[in-house]
C-alpha cells in the first residue's frame, strides 16, 4: 500500500490538480491518497470535484506542517514493505512518479527518496532566472551524494519514506531534512531519483523571496542544536563549497550574468538575517505557508 499525504493551504484548485496528477498515474500496487489542509473549504471543493473512494481528507489541527505529519504517521498502519510519498497541494509532479518510487524501494536498504524540482518560472525574468540556478545546483549536488552512497537532505515538495520505521520527529525542524536523518541513523540509505520531477512556481517578487528563504535556513540551522553529529547539507558553507563556481557558470549572456552577481548578494544578505534572528533567540517557527510567499500559488 502506498499512503500519499499531500499537505496544502487552502489552495483547492492547485490541490485538485495535485491530486488529478497522481490519480491519473498508472500502477498495479493499491495507493490511497489523504490531503491535509485547515480550510474545511478545500474539503467540500475536491468533494464536488473528484468522486473517488482512494481520496481522503484529514483536517490539519493548524498548527503546522509537521505537526499534521506526525500526527498523520501515528495514524496510518503499514509494513516496511509499504510506502508513504509526501508533497505539497501547490506542486503537480512527473506521471512516472509512482512508479519511480516503486521501484526504488525495491532495493530493502533505501528508506527514503526524493525526486528532482523544476522550475516553472520564466528564466528570462530575474526571480525566475534565480530558481533555476539554485535548482539545477540542488540537481547536481543530490546527484553526487547520491550515487556516492553519502548522506543528503531531501526535498520537501516531494520524498518518500518506508512505512513503519519512525512514527514522530522533532517539530522544531525541516521534516525534509530531520526524517531523512532519522532513516540513516537506523542504518537506511537516501536515494535521489532524477526521473521524479516536481513542477514548483517560485516566489517573483523581494519580500516572497527573502521570508521563504529564511525561514528555510533557520529550520536547516536548528538541526544543529538538535543532532550535532548531523552531516549538513544545506548549510551557509556547504552553499559556498558546492554552489559558488556553479552558479558563476550558469549565466548564458550578460543579463543573466548581472542576476547572477544580485542572487550571490541576496544570498549573502538572508544568511545574515537568518543568523542574527537565530542569536536573538528567534527560533525557527513551522508556520508553513500562512507566513510566507502569496507569489507562489499558481491556480488560486
Amino acid at each position: 500500500m502506498i499512503d500519499i499525504i499531500i499537505t496544502s493551504y487552502n489552495e483547492p484548485k492547485s490541490t485538485l490538480r495535485a491530486v488529478q496528477t497522481f490519480l491519473d498515474q498508472e500502477i498495479n500496487e493499491d495507493f490511497r491518497i489523504i490531503v491535509c489542509d485547515p480550510f474545511p473549504e478545500v474539503k467540500e471543493f475536491l468533494k464536488k470535484n473528484i468522486n473517488d473512494k482512494r481520496v481522503g481528507f484529514f483536517l490539519d489541527p493548524g498548527e503546522g506542517k509537521s505537526y499534521a505529519l506526525n500526527l498523520l504517521l501515528e495514524k496510518l498502519p503499514g509494513n516496511k514493505e509499504d510506502i508513504i510519498v509526501m508533497t505539497d497541494g501547490d506542486i503537480h509532479v512527473s506521471e512516472n512518479s509512482l512508479k519511480e518510487i516503486i521501484n526504488a524501494f525495491k532495493d530493502p536498504e533505501i528508506g527514503c527518496i526524493t525526486g528532482r524540482p523544476i522550475s516553472i518560472d520564466n528564466r528570462k525574468e530575474k526571480y525566475g532566472y534565480w530558481s533555476h540556478v539554485v535548482f539545477s545546483g540542488i540537481d547536481k549536488v543530490r546527484k553526487k551524494l547520491s550515487n556516492n552512497q553519502s548522506f543528503f537532505e531531501c526535498s520537501g515538495y516531494l520524498f518518500a519514506i518506508r512505512k513503519s520505521i519512525i512514527y514522530d520527529f522533532p517539530l522544531d525542524a525541516s521534516e525534509d531534512s530531520v526524517i531523512p536523518y532519522l532513516f540513516w541513523k537506523k542504518g537506511y540509505k537516501i536515494k535521489y531519483v532524477s526521473e521524479i520531477e516536481m513542477y514548483i512556481k517560485n516566489p517573483t517578487n523581494w519580500e516572497d523571496w527573502q521570508n521563504q528563504k529564511i525561514r528555510n535556513i533557520k529550520g536547516h540551522e536548528n538541526l544543529t542544536k538538535l543532532f550535532p553529529e548531523m552531516p549538513r547539507t544545506k548549510s551557509f558553507w556547504n552553499e559556498i563549497k558546492h554552489g559558488f563556481f556553479h552558479t558563476l557558470f550558469f549565466p548564458r549572456n550578460l543579463n543573466e550574468l548581472y542576476w547572477t552577481f544580485q542572487l550571490l548578494h541576496a544570498r549573502l544578505s538572508i544568511y545574515k538575517k537568518a543568523f542574527q534572528d537565530l542569536r536573538k533567540d528567534e527560533v525557527y517557527y513551522d508556520g508553513w505557508r500562512e507566513v510566507e510567499t502569496e507569489s507562489t500559488r499558481t491556480l488560486d
